[in-house]
């Protein structure tokens, strides 16, 4: 995953790598900034005759030798938004990641308070491994980027992170990526998953794919794009999405499950048969297209039928606080029935503390997700009229 401070250059840097662009909705083209989660997959390719890192190119053939590249495996990018009222999206994230590649920008002071808040993030959700890409160096001398890169090491010196590598890059002018991809080749190898447990995915895209003005008998059904955890997916397999499609009946807002069958699997572009974890994959369903369009499935699980822990909309957490560095917040829930933004999973969704005793909430959501003893969410409180991370809270 990308994290950083809004407009220090995560998407560009991603778009360096991969060739996509990952902010494809209208408002973030419109406003210059990360609103919904994107991803892209990038091939890691490796000339045999170079060294390293001058081995590493995004080429076909090596720009130092001319030899054509092997590929050697593909890393999946999700590209979470840095703004500080966007930071529930970004929570939401970090349920599907297996480290992060942190964005600061050189032409700034480092740290700056969203580059604070997502580093909480990241230790909140236990990512033990992060790189660190100094971007837009191009735009700063050397003396203001050596002075920049110590500010960088005494920001994470008190941190899990205090030993992560830091790479200078200046993603438009793609400066430096060959040193970037061989520190994260080195730093995040491709970790081992249980394939044989039961299936389990975040849903964290969907889509309705069909062109405007599409023949009835060329209409596919929807589509729902995410992380597979565990277990491995088929196509044929029966699956079921909780908490499922929203039914408004006499002004009550209920959730029904839904169940359908994978009719294709597609990963980078790629059809597959089965889909095991790591990466990103794109799940073909028979759905309704209309229930999976613009991102409407997000947050939803996916597993075997009667597999999932049945959708709740109550109850119980520990609250644990993190370490404050830059405001204090309140560790008390005094107010009657405070809204908290609660993440998990890639679910994001609005909570309401019912009752509070010694850091024990009763939690009533708006909207119901699928948890069991033991889940860990984050947690989200109003501050000076600002959202900020308050910390984790455990289920019980």
């Amino acid at each position: 995953m990308t994290a950083g401070h809004v407009d220090h250059g995560k998407t560009t840097l991603i778009g360096a790598l991969t060739g996509r662009w990952t902010s494809a909705h209208s408002e973030e083209l419109k406003r210059g900034i990360t609103i919904r989660l994107g991803y892209a997959d990038f091939t890691v390719k490796k000339c045999p005759k170079c060294p390293a890192p001058k081995c590493y190119s995004l080429e076909e053939k090596c720009k130092h030798c001319g030899s054509a590249v092997k590929e050697v495996r593909k890393i999946s990018f999700v590209d979470a938004p840095g703004h500080e009222t966007l930071l529930a999206t970004t929570i939401a994230a970090s349920s599907i990641i297996d480290g992060a590649l942190f964005v600061i920008a050189a032409n700034e002071k480092c740290p700056q308070p969203q580059t604070i808040e997502h580093l909480m993030v990241l230790e909140a959700a236990k990512v033990k491994k992060i790189v660190v890409a100094q971007n837009k160096v191009d735009l700063v001398s050397r003396e203001q980027a050596i002075t920049h890169y110590k500010q960088i090491k005494e920001f994470l010196k008190d941190t899990p992170y205090s030993g992560a590598e830091i790479i200078p890059t200046a993603a438009n002018s793609k400066l430096n990526l060959d040193a970037l991809v061989d520190v994260l080749e080195r730093n995040f190898p491709t970790p081992k998953r249980d394939a044989t447990q039961e299936p389990l995915m975040y849903v964290a895209r969907s889509f309705d794919i069909n062109k405007p003005g599409s023949k009835i008998s060329k209409l596919v059904g929807g589509v729902i794009g995410g992380s597979i955890l565990q277990g491995t997916l088929k196509i044929g397999d029966e699956i079921e999405i909780l908490p499922g499609v929203l039914h408004v009946k006499k002004e009550r807002e209920t959730y029904a499950p839904l169940r359908t069958k994978i009719t294709s699997l597609n990963a980078g572009g790629e059809q597959l048969k089965e889909a095991t974890p790591g990466g990103l994959i794109g799940v073909g369903t028979e759905l309704d297209p209309a229930i999976t369009h613009a991102d409407s499935m997000v947050g939803s699980f996916v597993a075997k039928p009667g597999v999932l822990p049945q959708p709740r909309l109550t109850f119980f957490a520990q609250a644990k606080p993190l370490e404050r560095r830059l405001e204090k917040i309140s560790e008390d829930f005094n107010i009657p029935n405070e809204p908290l933004v609660i993440g998990i999973g890639t679910a994001t969704t609005v909570g309401f503390v019912t009752s509070y005793k010694k850091g024990k909430l009763e939690l009533t959501l708006k909207k119901p997700v699928c948890v069991k003893t033991g889940d860990v969410l984050a947690v989200m409180r109003r501050n000076q009229n600002r959202w900020r991370l308050y910390g984790t809270a455990q289920v019980i």
